[in-house]
């Protein structure tokens, strides 16, 4: 989005002669801004606030809705899915490969059935509205078992999605539970699993720690250099040797560059990226540049190494991607991506959070503070930062809602069963 958006700034002469045309290929019909996923979660923003819709933003760029199956560049043509109907072939002179990444798995027993990710708007909505009707669940039986296992929520994970969304959900549902006389705050169990031995790993040792003994504070487990070993059915095995049920398994531990790397003859590296330059473009092939977790970008800050795989550099990056292609075309020189990391900010809930930035450290309401001011400044266009600010407002004068929808993910249950009903008759 952000490249389609330059692109449409800096080729306004070529768009409008018609000598250059534009298509951007997603499932879907927005750009999903990722960081404020915990809040929408969370119900601080409203999930329609946390996405940028892309024919209102890019009117010059043509948008098709479906996936790429199969990219052959050295014919320069690649496969398009559309959601319904035939898939089809598309001829194209250059290519911007910005996929993405997915949630990278591993082969644990139950974890396909059993657990969700946090990468996707829906996913964020869907884990909301879990959690809560969990709480519905849970007030509504005597059964202990059901009980201790709809109020058990397990993340694996201690990164940055991870703890973030830990945070702001476990901050969400002590919020929520005063309107349930049976529930109390010490029978809701948060669990955190991390394979290493520290969390937050982003914002350095120190505020790492810090997070840790925060978290610890207000209750929830972090069990350190282990492992989830098995999810079958719910049930949690953990390489500790801890073993419980659990209604809710979140599932942050890791991403991989998206699946259509394997279905491209561009080439990759040994971590599943496309092979990159520091000017953005794919080594050793014409015509295709790479950007963002898809990409693997030389750090020219950081000789050796490689770009991370967040939103920080995958913004800035497009930028200069957008303007490289634009050069390209008009046969001037391309430039280098060059970005020193600037640091990390977290949320950790309403007035909590922590940061490391330009080796400054905070923690608590300004942390908190600057997380917002940070994400807010670069969430895509004005209308969606005064959404964003509006949704924040409100929050200081009325409580959040703490109403399950999960409902809207069966939307004809509810037909289907009065349609039974009168066929029994």
């Amino acid at each position: 989005m952000y490249t389609g958006l330059r692109l449409q700034r800096s080729l306004r002469r070529e768009l409008r002669d018609g000598s250059v045309h534009i298509t951007i290929i997603d499932p879907q019909s927005y750009m999903t801004y990722q960081p404020f996923l915990p809040e929408a979660a969370a119900g601080n923003i409203s999930p329609r606030h946390v996405v940028a819709p892309l024919r209102r933003i890019l009117p010059k760029v043509r948008i098709l809705n479906g996936k790429v199956s199969k990219v052959h560049h050295e014919a320069r043509i690649l496969t398009f899915e559309p959601a319904v109907g035939q898939s089809r072939e598309i001829e194209y002179d250059v290519i911007v490969m910005a996929a993405g990444s997915i949630s990278r798995t591993l082969p644990i027993p139950g974890l396909e059935d059993a657990a969700i990710g946090f990468k996707t708007v829906g996913e964020a909505i869907a884990l909301r509205n879990r959690v809560l009707g969990l709480l519905d669940r849970a007030e509504s039986s005597n059964d202990e078992d059901v009980r201790r296992r709809a109020l058990t929520f397990v993340v694996v994970g201690g990164g940055f999605a991870g703890i973030e969304a830990l945070a702001e959900l476990e901050d969400m549902t002590r919020d929520a539970v005063k309107y349930y006389p049976s529930i109390d705050t010490k029978d809701l169990r948060w669990v955190l699993i991390e394979a290493s031995d520290r969390i937050l790993p982003e914002v350095g040792p120190e505020m790492g720690q810090w997070t840790a003994v925060e978290l610890r504070e207000r209750g929830i487990e972090l069990k350190m250099k282990t492992f989830l070993q098995s999810c079958v059915g719910g049930l949690v095995k953990t390489s500790d040797g801890d073993e419980f049920e659990s209604a809710t398994i979140v599932w942050t531990a890791g991403v991989k560059p998206s699946v259509i790397v394997n279905a491209s003859d561009l080439p990759v590296d040994e971590r599943g990226r496309v092979m990159t330059t520091t000017k953005l473009t794919v080594t050793g092939v014409k015509d295709a540049f790479a950007a963002g977790d898809i990409a693997g970008v030389p750090d020219v800050t950081n000789p050796g190494k490689y770009c991370a795989p967040n939103a920080q550099h995958a913004v800035r990056q497009a930028k200069v991607l957008a303007d490289n292609i634009t050069a390209y075309l008009r046969d001037e020189p391309l430039k280098e991506y060059r970005h020193k990391y600037v640091g990390s900010v977290a949320g950790l809930g309403l007035h909590r959070g922590v940061a490391n930035v330009y080796g400054v450290k905070l923690r608590g309401i300004p942390a908190w503070f600057m997380h917002r001011t940070y994400h807010l400044s670069r969430v895509p266009t004005v209308n969606r930062k005064v959404r964003v600010m509006a949704d924040w407002t409100l929050s200081l004068f009325f409580k959040r809602e703490t109403i399950s929808l999960g409902e809207i993910e069966n939307p004809r249950q509810e037909f289907r069963a009065a349609a039974e009903s009168g066929r029994k008759r």
